[in-house]
């Protein structure tokens, strides 16, 4: 099995490549922007994995470096869309240059190398793509508005996506994690329902297996935010989210 992850030094998303090389050969092919980092974690598989650069921020280079990605391994299995920045927890008062590039990176960037990745499997004629999204699409809180605005607006372009290739070979798998313990939450108070990366990746694999197009991680917070999502807004401003 192929697997093209973007994102190439995403916990997460490292922790999905390895979950699937358990149930069979995996050879993974890393993207991203630190060409230090993908030789690291392109060292820690065995045959190493290849890898190269593109950045989020660069627009002008996903398509060619997709399609780059797509030649040298003669098209993937499963694609991985990791991709996103948290940013400040500060609300309007976090640093506005912070703010735009958590908008550049999570929605405009990650965006624009799901369309690419998504239009090079549809020539393909198969394949899965899986975006790591958040909870926080359901509702954005109150301490981190930006980031939940920008992976909603993801969200959102990979479920009407995904509904436009219905019947194409190529499907789409939306992964909602909530509080995972990474390195990009690290010093960060652990919300409730916290998960590991191992736990989503776990998530992941069992989606991809059954057919699901959206999946929570852990499960219970699908129906926690289905509580959530309806309060009235007075009492859900009060709450310590």
């Amino acid at each position: 099995m192929n697997v093209l992850l973007i994102g190439g030094t995403s916990e997460i998303g490292l922790a999905i490549v390895r979950r699937l090389a358990a149930d069979g050969p995996v050879q993974p092919f890393l993207l991203g922007r630190d060409r230090d980092r993908l030789a690291a974690a392109a060292a820690t598989f065995e045959p190493a994995a290849e890898y190269d650069v593109v950045d989020a921020e660069t627009l002008d280079d996903h398509e060619l470096a997709i399609a780059r990605a797509f030649e040298r391994a003669g098209g993937f299995d499963v694609v991985v869309l990791a991709v996103g920045v948290l940013g400040g927890q500060a609300g309007l008062d976090a640093d506005r240059a912070e703010a735009e590039r958590v908008m550049r990176v999570s929605f405009l960037g990650a965006g624009s190398l799901l369309l690419a990745a998504l239009g090079a499997l549809r020539r393909q004629g198969r394949g899965e793509l899986v975006v790591l999204s958040s909870a926080a699409v359901e509702r954005p809180r109150a301490s981190n508005p930006v980031y939940g605005a920008a992976k909603a607006g993801l969200d959102g372009l990979a479920q009407g996506f995904a509904d436009s290739l219905a019947g194409s070979g190529v499907r789409v798998l939306v992964v909602r994690p909530g509080f995972v313990r990474t390195r990009m939450t690290a010093g960060l108070k652990a919300a409730p329902f916290a998960v590991s990366a191992g736990a989503v990746a776990e998530a992941t694999v069992r989606g991809l297996a059954g057919g699901a197009h959206t999946i929570w991680v852990p499960r219970g917070l699908r129906y926690a935010f289905a509580v959530l999502r309806h309060l009235p807004r007075w009492i859900y401003r009060r709450l310590p989210l």
